[in-house]
C-alpha cells in the first residue's frame, strides 16, 4: 500500500505539462481497442438480451457464467460467491495474480504478486426484472443502443472486459494482479447486507485500489470520486384516537399525523442547506389503523375524517459524504424527534446501508492521473464529479480498504432505470483506453 502511494503521487506532476504522446506500445494498445469495438458491441448485446432482474437468481447466474467463461479464457481464476445467505443470486469473482510473486491465485489467494492489484468492480444485476416489458438490446444506430442495463451496468462489465483484453495484448497482465468483483444483487440488496458484500470487503483489503465501471452522473469529462452513503429510516408516530372535534384539547392532544408533519418541519428547519446532506421521506401512512412492508416498501392505511389519527410511519433515506456527517445528521433527527406535541409520541430506527466513500486525496491524485491519460489519448481532461449527481454504489465498501477509488468509468448514456436506459456507444472505446492506459503506465511505474 505504502509503496503505491510513493508511486502514485510521484508519478502526477504538480502542474500540467504539455501533452504528451503516445508510447509505440500505448498506440498498438489503443488501435487493437478501436480494432474490437464491434465485437465489444455484440458481447454487450449478449448479455443485455439475458433478463438478469435481482430477485431473477437464475438469470443473474446465467450472466455470470458468460462473464465466467471469458475470465477463464483470459486465464483468471474464477469463484461463484452463493448468495443465499443473505437470500439473493450471488456475486462472481475472478482473479490472475501477476508474475513473479509465488502466490496461489484463485478464492482466498490473499497476496498481491507483480506490480499494483487492482479490483475491479461491476454489477450482474438490474433492475428490470423478467416480468418487465424491456428485455431486448436494439442498435438504434452506428453509435447508440437500447436494453436493460445497457449502462447499468453491463455495459461497464463488458468495458472490464475489454480493459482486461487491452492488457493482455499489450502484454501487460503479467505486470499486475486483477481482482474483479461482479456483484449480483447491486440493485436489490439482499439481507444481511454486511453478509452481502463481506467477499467485496476482503477483495478490497487485499487491493491496492479500485476501480468501478457505474456510469457516474454521464458526462464524459467526469470520474467519481466522492460517493455519498445511504442510510435509511423510520419514524412512527402515536396519538390518541378520538373524535376530531376534541383535536388539540388538553386531554386528547394533536394526534398522530400532525406529530409527523412536526417532525418532517423540524427535520427541514433544522437540516436543510447542508452541503451534500439530503434526508428525504420518500413514503407515509397514518390513520386510525396502518400496515407497512418495509421489504415491499408499501402500506395502506385506515381513518376517517372525523377521528384522530392513531399512528403514522414516515420511512425515508439519508445521504452523506462522510461518517461524521451521518452520525451529526442522525443526532439533529433524534432530537427533533423526542420533542411531541401534546398527547402524541414518537421514535426514529435507522438502518446504515452503504458507506460513504468520501474525497481522498489518494482518490484526487488518482483522477489526476486519469486526466492525464485521457488527454494523451486526445479525449480531454477529467474532472471530479459532483457527490450529489452520484448515487450510493458497490465502490463504496472499498474506500475504506484501498489506498485509492474511482468509479464512473463504464459506458455513458442516459434512462438508466427506466424503459429508455439508453446507451452512448462511442463512449466505450473512450472509458476502454483511458482505464487501459491508466492502469498500463501505473504497472510500468511500480516496475520501474
Amino acid at each position: 500500500m505504502k509503496h503505491f502511494l510513493l508511486i502514485l503521487l510521484m508519478s502526477v506532476p504538480a502542474t500540467a505539462d504539455a501533452r504528451q504522446e503516445l508510447t509505440p506500445r500505448e498506440r498498438d494498445m489503443v488501435s487493437f481497442i478501436d480494432s474490437r469495438f464491434e465485437d465489444a458491441v455484440a458481447y454487450l448485446e449478449r448479455v443485455v438480451n439475458i433478463n438478469s432482474g435481482s430477485m431473477n437468481f437464475e438469470g443473474v447466474r446465467a450472466v455470470g457464467a458468460v462473464f465466467d467463461a471469458t475470465f477463464t479464457e483470459l486465464g483468471f481464476d474464477t469463484w461463484w460467491v452463493d448468495g443465499a445467505p443473505f437470500g439473493r443470486a450471488g456475486h462472481l469473482f475472478a482473479r490472475r495474480v501477476g508474475a513473479g510473486s509465488g502466490a496461489d491465485s484463485g478464492a482466498g489467494a490473499g497476496q498481491s504478486g507483480a506490480g499494483p492489484h487492482i479490483l475491479m468492480v461491476g454489477h450482474l444485476d438490474t433492475v428490470f426484472e423478467d416480468d418487465s416489458p424491456f428485455q431486448r438490446f436494439e442498435r438504434v444506430d452506428e453509435n447508440t443502443a437500447v436494453g436493460p442495463g445497457v449502462i447499468d451496468m453491463k455495459g461497464g462489465d463488458v468495458v472490464i472486459v475489454e480493459v482486461i483484453r487491452a492488457l493482455a495484448q499489450a502484454g501487460a497482465l503479467d505486470d499486475v494482479t486483477i481482482t474483479v468483483a461482479l456483484i449480483g444483487d447491486e440493485e436489490s440488496s439482499g439481507d444481511p447486507l454486511e453478509l452481502g458484500r463481506a467477499a467485496l470487503v476482503e477483495a478490497a483489503r487485499e487491493a491496492d485500489i479500485a476501480l468501478a465501471f457505474e456510469p457516474g452522473d454521464g458526462k464524459s469529462e467526469t470520474a467519481v470520486t466522492a460517493r455519498r452513503g445511504f442510510t435509511g429510516w423510520e419514524v412512527t408516530t402515536h396519538g390518541l384516537r378520538a373524535h376530531s372535534s376534541r383535536v388539540f384539547s388538553e386531554d386528547v392532544g394533536y394526534g398522530a399525523i400532525y406529530e409527523a408533519a412536526r417532525i418532517l418541519v423540524g427535520f427541514y428547519e433544522t437540516m436543510a442547506g447542508e452541503e451534500l446532506l439530503t434526508f428525504n421521506p420518500g413514503l407515509i401512512v397514518g390513520g386510525t389503523d396502518i400496515t407497512f412492508d418495509d421489504q415491499e416498501e408499501e402500506g395502506t392505511a385506515f381513518g376517517k375524517t372525523n377521528v384522530i389519527a392513531g399512528k403514522s410511519l414516515i420511512s425515508g433515506d439519508l445521504r452523506a459524504l462522510s461518517l461524521e456527517q451521518r452520525d451529526a445528521a442522525k443526532e439533529r433527527m433524534r432530537r427533533v424527534v423526542v420533542e411531541h406535541l401534546p398527547g402524541t409520541d414518537a421514535e426514529i430506527t435507522f438502518r446504515d446501508s452503504y458507506p460513504p466513500m468520501g474525497p481522498t486525496e489518494g482518490n484526487r491524485e488518482l483522477l489526476e492521473r486519469l486526466s492525464r491519460v485521457s488527454e494523451t489519448a486526445g479525449y480531454g481532461a477529467v474532472a471530479a464529479a459532483n457527490p450529489a449527481e452520484a448515487g450510493a454504489a458497490d465502490i463504496s465498501f472499498t474506500g475504506a480498504h484501498v489506498t485509492a477509488a474511482l468509479d464512473g468509468l463504464g459506458i455513458l448514456g442516459s434512462g438508466t432505470h427506466t424503459t429508455h436506459e439508453t446507451a452512448d456507444l462511442r463512449t466505450m472505446p473512450m472509458q476502454i483506453t483511458r482505464t487501459a492506459l491508466l492502469l498500463l503506465r501505473m504497472a510500468e511505474d511500480w516496475n520501474r
